[in-house]
């Protein structure tokens, strides 16, 4: 006598696709949210004077916790992380030195601002570090820090040094007012710099 092989019946094969369907879906709800993408605006405040020669503005230098397209956001206790739901536009000291440039072309009459590799000749080299860029939720505040060094491109020389900071309140942590504190804060530091530049290297170094 010849033993016959149950064949799967069709309503435990139903089953089946619905438990397949069921966790397939399941893995697509629980994957992470999309981000919303935010950018920063550079002011375009006309401040007179101009920038002395040709000016190369670098990539501002960051620690690794800065070199993102996220934000940052540091508890009482020092412990970092990130804004959730949120990006920014462009790689963060990418995006800093972009505004940067924009906002010299427009509060300055400058012969000439550019970056590193434009091929030109320049007569110096607007170097900065990116110091802080977060919100700190205990005291409810954007804070943004960046030191700016001129340096003499053939000398080397550093002829103007300077530290820059601001800090604007953010209220309730959450994206779309975390940006727009920081994006205020960054508008204060960068005519700032675009006011010390335009003042020239004599007025700088004081």
């Amino acid at each position: 006598m010849t033993s016959r092989v149950p064949l799967l019946a069709p309503r435990s094969l139903l089953r089946g696709v619905v438990l397949s369907g069921a966790l397939a879906l399941a893995g697509c709800l629980g994957g992470p949210a999309a981000l919303t993408t935010y950018d920063l605006s550079a002011p375009r405040a006309r401040l007179g004077g101009s920038i002395p020669g040709q000016v190369v503005v670098a990539t501002p230098a960051a620690i690794q916790l800065y070199q993102s397209d996220r934000i940052v956001v540091r508890d009482a206790a020092g412990a970092v992380s990130l804004l959730p739901q949120a990006q920014l536009a462009d790689q963060l000291p990418a995006l800093i030195q972009a505004r940067m440039i924009e906002t010299f072309e427009n509060a300055t009459r400058t012969r000439s601002v550019s970056r590193p590799g434009d091929r030109i000749n320049p007569d110096y080299q607007l170097a900065t570090d990116l110091r802080a860029f977060r919100i700190d939720a205990a005291s409810g505040e954007a804070v943004i820090e960046i030191s700016a060094r001129l340096v003499q491109d053939r000398t080397g020389q550093v002829v103007a040094a300077r530290v820059f900071s601001a800090r604007r309140p953010v209220g309730a942590i959450e994206a779309a007012g975390a940006v727009r504190a920081l994006d205020e804060a960054l508008d204060v530091i960068l005519v700032d710099m675009a006011r010390w530049l335009a003042a020239g290297r004599a007025a700088a170094r004081a």
